[in-house]
C-alpha cells in the first residue's frame, strides 16, 4: 500500500508537531513567571492568619527586624517563626480563633505556611542585605506597610523600575539609622551629608545596571 506522505514529508510533520509542543511549554512557562512578576498592586495577599503590618508595625510600633531576622544579614529578610510570634501572643489574645493556626503550628512543629506578597522570577538574584546596608529603606520597596491592615504589593518591581534607582539611586536612600523608618520626611543637614557618604560607597553605575547583578 503507497503510503500517503513522502518520508520527506512525514519528517516535516514530526518536526512540525515537536515544534508546537515546545512553544505551548515555553508559552505555559512564560504565564507563569509573568504571572508571579505582574502581581496587582494593591490586592491584599490571603494569609494562613489576618496578620496586620498595620498595628504590629504602625499602632505598636514593632521594628521590621523583630520579625524579619535576618534582613541585614542574608539575601532573604526571613519570615517570622511560630516562635517570635509566641514571644506575644503566648499571653496576648491566647484564645483568639484567628490565632488558632498559631497555637496549632506550635503544638505540631509545623511552620505556619505564609504566602510570599514580593515575589521574584526564579532568574532574578535580589539580596535584602545589600540593599538594607546601602541605605535602601524598606519602604522604596515594600511601601507603607505600616499603613496595610492586610499586605499587599506596592510596585511592579520589573525591570525598569529597578534599573531605574540603580541607576539614580540618590532620591531612593537615607542614612542606615533610617532605613526601617516609614517616615518620608525630608532630609536635614546632618543626613543629606550621611547619604552622601552611602553614595561614595556604591558601585560604579556600568556595575549597577550590569546584567549579571541581578542575572547569574
Amino acid at each position: 500500500m503507497t503510503q500517503p506522505f513522502s518520508r520527506r514529508g512525514q519528517l516535516a510533520a514530526k518536526l512540525a508537531f515537536l515544534a508546537a509542543c515546545v512553544l505551548v511549554v515555553a508559552l505555559g512557562a512564560w504565564a507563569v513567571s509573568l504571572n508571579r512578576t505582574w502581581q496587582d498592586i494593591g490586592e491584599p495577599v490571603p494569609q494562613p492568619i489576618a496578620f496586620s503590618h498595620k498595628h504590629h508595625a504602625g499602632d505598636d510600633g514593632i521594628d521590621c527586624r523583630y520579625c524579619h531576622t535576618s534582613v541585614e544579614t542574608s539575601a532573604y529578610a526571613g519570615l517570622p517563626s511560630t516562635h517570635i510570634c509566641l514571644s506575644c501572643h503566648s499571653q496576648l489574645y491566647v484564645d483568639a480563633v484567628p490565632l488558632q493556626p498559631l497555637h496549632e503550628s506550635a503544638a505540631t512543629g509545623k511552620p505556619i505556611e505564609w504566602r510570599r506578597v514580593h515575589t521574584l522570577p526564579d532568574f532574578v538574584y535580589f539580596n535584602h542585605a545589600v540593599h538594607v546596608n546601602k541605605g535602601v529603606a524598606c519602604l522604596e520597596c515594600h511601601g507603607r506597610v505600616d499603613q496595610m491592615p492586610l499586605t499587599w504589593r506596592a510596585e511592579r518591581l520589573n525591570m525598569q523600575w529597578c534599573l531605574g534607582c540603580h541607576r539614580n539611586p540618590a532620591p531612593h536612600l537615607r542614612p542606615r539609622s533610617q532605613v526601617f523608618s516609614m517616615d518620608r520626611s525630608m532630609l536635614t543637614g546632618a543626613e543629606a551629608d550621611a547619604v552622601a557618604r552611602l553614595l561614595m560607597r556604591l558601585e560604579r553605575e556600568r556595575r549597577r545596571t550590569d546584567c549579571s547583578t541581578c542575572h547569574r
